[in-house]
């Protein structure tokens, strides 16, 4: 297997975070609406968050962003729930509301100790989702932070972890049939964990073991980069789409070379699953969208 990264590019990342830091996350708490309190502790420094499911009677803790985003770059440098994970699911994700929502998913589903973490993504448009994809993650998140993040402009949306893509959905409008982009929907930031006792691990075979409490997962410095629309808003909405976030440069527009490759090495070497790969579950005729969007 692979192995991605390299000193020069965590440093890179870790500068980035620390200057978003210091440019808004002092007040992280006051960015965000915490819907169960007790349950999401900020650190001092007021640049994170630990997010701690205790006890069975309270199985999940949440927040929610104020801002809502139309297009930029969202990321945040989390450590997952260390040991016996199993049954559990941290998550990290941008979504509208309503039955026609968009979404974009960081899932990570939690583990037998000793076994590897699965990240689990999905996209929604217009309220279809079903673009499920599976990765075994190269390294042991549990340990110490690794950067999620999210860059989406109108041609392109890319999931990263520690600047390495694993997931590209290329703007395809006009090119395959039917389909559609997320180009009109802001979106919240939501972070939580929970019970997924049902299918996280080895598709729900494995439940949480309660007597393994606290399961904590830790968050910090937050980059939330970009153009502010709620949703509905129809003149904000309109106004994002002239802005640097949704067309900052055609270096933006494509991943080149580089990431290209490392991208195929996702592929060949960590995907656990992929729709665009499941042929049964299309009858043998795969939606149009994945003979472009590769992973």
């Amino acid at each position: 297997m692979a192995s991605f990264g390299g000193c020069l590019t965590i440093a890179t990342l870790v500068l980035l975070s620390m200057v978003a830091g210091s440019q808004g996350n002092n007040a992280l708490a006051n960015q965000f609406t915490t819907w169960t309190p007790k349950n999401c502790e900020f650190t001092p420094d007021g640049r994170g968050v630990d997010l701690i499911v205790r006890n069975q009677s309270m199985p999940y803790a949440s927040m929610t962003s104020k801002n809502w985003f139309m297009y930029g770059g969202i990321g945040a440098w989390i450590k997952l729930i260390p040991n016996n994970s199993a049954g559990t699911v941290t998550t990290f994700y941008l979504s509208s509301t309503g039955p026609k929502h968009c979404e974009f998913d960081f899932e990570f589903l939690g583990n037998v100790s000793g076994q590897p973490y699965v990240l689990h993504s999905n996209i929604f448009v217009d309220g279809i989702g079903g673009r499920e994809q599976q990765i075994f993650l190269w390294f042991d998140p549990t340990t110490d932070y690794h950067y999620y993040n999210f860059q989406w402009n109108k041609d392109l949306l890319v999931f990263y972890v520690d600047n390495t893509p694993i997931r590209m959905f290329r703007n395809l409008e006009g090119i395959a049939p039917g389909f559609l982009y997320p180009k009109a929907c802001p979106m919240a930031l939501y972070l939580s964990v929970w019970d997924g006792s049902k299918w996280a691990t080895q598709n729900g075979r494995v439940k949480i073991d309660w007597t393994a409490v606290p399961f904590v997962a830790s968050y910090k410095n937050f980059r939330l980069n970009g153009c502010l629309a709620n949703q509905g808003d129809k003149p904000a909405i309109a106004a994002c789409q002239n802005t640097k976030w949704a067309a900052p440069g055609p270096r933006s527009q494509t991943i080149g070379g580089t990431r290209t490759r490392k991208l195929r090495e996702i592929k060949n070497n960590y995907v656990r699953y992929n729709y665009c790969d499941d042929l049964k579950r299309w009858n043998y005729t795969i939606p149009g969208e994945c003979n472009y969007n590769v992973l």
